[in-house]
């Protein structure tokens, strides 16, 4: 049985394990256990999915509960993808803002993810890493 629970206390190694074994470590600063901490401390929402008291899964994300949420992180390790649990995070964070608009941006491995299960794909999303590259 799989359980889903607003997260309170997570510590940066147990989002560092789920983040290596769900495959997103190649995009998360994993080898810095200080700024793994800061991003659990700075998340205003954080849902997590356990499976016999094990972490299977988490939804990170940063949001003002009315207008926007951004899922920045969505993790669910290998061995329990492809049974919805990603689907149930990203259901249980809309529950906690559900007029808020939910928002995320995509792995490029789970680009078709999204689509099948719902999400809305937009095609105006920019980022910017280095202040100097603004002009």
């Amino acid at each position: 049985m799989i359980t889903y629970t607003l997260e309170k206390k997570l510590s940066p190694e147990a989002f560092r394990e789920i983040l290596m074994d769900s495959g997103l470590a190649a995009r998360r600063p994993v080898e810095d256990l200080e700024r793994l901490r800061a991003m659990i401390e700075n998340a205003t929402l954080i849902v997590t999915a356990h499976s016999a008291g094990k972490l299977i899964g988490i939804a990170r994300s940063v949001t003002d509960f009315v207008y926007c949420t951004y899922l920045s992180d969505l993790a669910v390790r290998q061995k329990y993808q492809g049974r919805g649990i990603g689907t149930e995070l990203i259901r249980q964070t809309k529950l906690q803002a559900p007029q808020a608009k939910l928002i995320l941006l995509s792995a490029p491995a789970a680009i078709t993810y999204y689509p099948k299960i719902g999400m809305d794909r937009h095609e105006f999303c920019f980022y910017l890493d280095d202040v100097q590259q603004l002009k």
